[in-house]
């Protein structure tokens, strides 16, 4: 059994994902130790499964039995329960989640096909047998069905524009892309800046801009944390032994078009989209909450953030 006493931040994640990379910084930014457990980089994944009842993107946070999606809420969560120094500094405003949410997304889908043209997914892969690339990219390919992906030279066209813009934001001489003091945006921003020079070949793109480059390795100089490993059967074991205690109230308030104890689903709106269903415990602008139960993980409160999320009552069938 692995030592579980350093730390209750559970991180499920692999290394190459850009989102566990974000995830990762904070808690390196934080100072905090935390519990890794590495999950499958392709499907299946009954493990992950058990704890998040469905939810298949890389990474999610356990507490004990509260389990949290989204590296958007992640990242709250994390700065509930460290405060200091914080992601969300006043003076960045609500500009910080703005950025953060633009490179969530746009930054994010022109860097991905970006770097994995053929050069790039080569060195991605590198020293991997063929088969891995081939199920990674048939993997990835389920998961986007339907998604617009742009194509190599749109990407590259977008990420042109995109880092200037960056650069441009740090030509007054500031530290972080806010200001002084680093905040969420940095970190969701660094994570496709991070992937991308995980590939040699195509990584020049980045050559021209200095100031950013700069920046990057302010961000890259907080490190991780302190992690120890997990084995994911053990982290199943420890949500079974725990009781969903969530760090805010969990309450379906009014005025949302639903009730507490309903049979719901959510599902993500862009990409992955495999539905988790439960019963509905908590539903703010900001935050969804659902009760699940699983034959190994037992009670889980499994969270989402609203934005990004759709939520809708479970279908019921008749016989």
């Amino acid at each position: 059994m692995s030592d579980v006493g350093t730390s209750d931040l559970i991180l499920h994640h692999y290394a190459g994902s850009p989102f566990s990379e974000k995830v990762r910084l904070v808690l390196g930014y934080k100072g905090l130790a935390w519990l890794s457990v590495t999950v499958p980089v392709v499907c299946p994944k009954p493990d992950v499964v058990a704890l998040t009842g469905g939810y298949r993107r890389t990474p999610f946070l356990q507490i004990g039995a509260d389990i949290y999606c989204d590296s958007a809420l992640m990242c709250r969560v994390i700065e509930a329960r460290a405060p200091v120094p914080s992601l969300y500094p006043r003076e960045a405003g609500g500009m910080a989640e703005i950025l953060a949410q633009w490179a969530d997304s746009d930054l994010f889908w022109a860097a991905i096909p970006y770097t994995m043209q053929p050069a790039g997914a080569a060195a991605i892969f590198a020293g991997a047998p063929p088969q891995v690339a081939q199920a990674f990219a048939a993997d990835r390919a389920a998961m986007t069905a339907g998604m617009y992906r742009p194509s190599a030279r749109d990407a590259t066209a977008a990420l042109q524009s995109y880092l200037g813009r960056l650069e441009r934001m740090l030509a007054d001489g500031r530290a972080f892309l806010c200001g002084a003091a680093p905040s969420i945006a940095d970190f969701a921003v660094a994570q496709s800046l991070w992937f991308i020079r995980r590939a040699p070949p195509v990584a020049g793109i980045l050559a021209p801009f200095e100031r950013l480059a700069a920046w990057y390795e302010r961000v890259a100089a907080f490190g991780h944390g302190r992690s120890s490993p997990l084995a994911s059967a053990e982290a199943i074991a420890l949500a079974r032994a725990a009781t969903p205690e969530s760090l805010a109230p969990v309450e379906v308030l009014p005025g949302q078009g639903f009730e507490a104890g309903q049979a719901v689903q959510v599902a993500a709106t862009d990409y992955a989209t495999d539905p988790v269903a439960g019963l509905l415990v908590g539903l703010s602008d900001e935050q969804i909450t659902l009760r699940r139960e699983d034959e190994r993980a037992g009670i889980v409160h499994v969270h989402f953030p609203r934005i990004g999320y759709a939520l809708k009552k479970q279908e019921t069938t008749t016989s």
